[in-house]
């Protein structure tokens, strides 16, 4: 159900972005959303924002992250041969790395993707204590949500001073989605069409 609701919202949300929809304002405060007629179609998409951003994303991410880590719980072994990665595996450590990457920011999930790395290295302390280390998949999984944290560092620090998305992201947990910074600061350049439109 929260899957069904995030791909309505996402798919809703990118017709209306190659529409003028510009993610790193308000839905109340976009050009295209404003004159909208009747008044009460601005607070369906409100509800339609709420329900994407907030409730869809937490009924998909949470059973996500919780599979996760049933899964990393079960990547131990006592034989310290198998606790390596093939050279496949760091190959697809970027790509894996990026795609939490996109998840953490495009799916505002910070707190809970924080609480599941932590978690992780709870699991694998626990785990060493009884002697099992991490075998392969065990050691790709935390890799990756390792350099995907750091990703994210770099992500917030370089647009720490963005002066319109801290307006849009005004909470203490401060990860802008890159959608957002793409119609701020890119959209614009690659749609000559739309440029004209606005103005």
């Amino acid at each position: 159900m929260g899957a069904s609701i995030h791909l309505v919202g996402d798919s809703i949300n990118h017709r209306l972005i190659l529409s003028g929809y510009q993610l790193h304002l308000s839905v109340r405060e976009n050009p295209i959303i404003k004159n909208l007629q009747p008044a009460s179609l601005i607070d369906s998409f409100e509800l339609l924002y709420y329900y994407d951003e907030n409730l869809g994303h937490t009924m998909w991410y949470i059973p996500f992250f919780s599979i996760i880590l049933l899964y990393f719980s079960g990547c131990f072994t006592q034989n310290m041969e198998e606790s390596k990665m093939p050279c496949s595996a760091w190959l697809l450590l970027g790509p894996s790395a990026a795609y939490y990457w996109y998840l953490v920011t495009e799916g505002q999930i910070f707190i809970l993707f924080i609480f599941t790395f932590i978690a992780m290295v709870a699991i694998m302390m626990h785990q060493k204590r009884k002697g099992l280390v991490a075998d392969g998949n065990g050691l790709f999984l935390m890799y990756s949500f390792s350099v995907a944290l750091v990703m994210v560092g770099v992500w917030v620090a370089w647009l720490w001073n963005d002066a319109v998305l801290r307006k849009k992201y005004p909470s203490l947990v401060y990860v802008p989605e890159p959608w957002a910074f793409y119609t701020l600061h890119l959209q614009a350049n690659h749609s000559p069409a739309l440029k004209g439109n606005e103005l």
